[in-house]
């Protein structure tokens, strides 16, 4: 039993770095010029998403996997924090909820692009966005980590997870101030990364 659990849980470990390591190539500038070169600018307007898609359509098996891998529990929170911690991410859910539309929905999902439509080139400062730079990451994990019932594969599950944003926003940071410079850069030094500001200053 114990080695089942062991084996299991390197599959899911070793299985959630290979899809972060797909998605994050697939974000990359350099792999979405390749792209542009060999199927040209027309095309390249349904590249997010298809990007989307498949990256929810490739996470589905590793969701598997953690549902049907030999498991073990770890602790469920007893009552009554249980409905807090349901309450917290009702409310991360609603975040996540606003944080898309306030980016334009259109261009989050990819369907503007494929319409033809042109996507805002602008830096969204308000709304959520003016609390913390990146609410939906913020949201998501808010959400995974007050799950009220913990396994080991769940614990494995959202580790990689976590680690996958946390070298994301890394990565998504630079490609935005190679985007939009010192406007970026004035934004990035007065609202957080991650933990929001709820009070700041005028």
């Amino acid at each position: 039993m114990i080695w089942s659990v062991f084996m299991g849980t390197i599959l899911l470990i070793l299985s959630s770095a290979l899809w972060g390591l797909i998605h994050s190539l697939m974000a990359s500038l350099k792999f979405k010029e390749g792209v542009l070169r060999m199927i040209g600018s027309s095309a390249m307007n349904g590249y997010r998403l298809g990007y989307n898609l498949l990256s929810v359509v490739s996470f589905l098996p590793i969701l598997i996997l953690a549902a049907v891998l030999p498991d073990k529990s770890l602790y469920s929170i007893p009552e009554p924090w249980v409905d807090i911690t349901l309450i917290i991410q009702l409310m991360a859910v609603l975040v996540l909820v606003v944080g898309v539309f306030q980016t334009d929905i259109g261009s989050f999902i990819g369907l503007k692009q494929v319409m033809g439509g042109t996507t805002d080139t602008n830096i969204v400062t308000g709304g959520l966005y003016r609390y913390v730079r990146h609410p939906l990451y913020t949201a998501g994990l808010v959400f995974i980590w007050l799950t009220p019932v913990m396994t080991l594969n769940r614990l494995v599950l959202f580790l990689s997870l976590t680690i996958y944003i946390l070298i994301g926003v890394y990565f998504e940071e630079r490609k935005l101030m190679r985007e939009f410079g010192n406007a970026y850069e004035d934004y990035r030094l007065k609202t957080p990364m991650l933990i929001p500001v709820l009070f700041k200053r005028r």
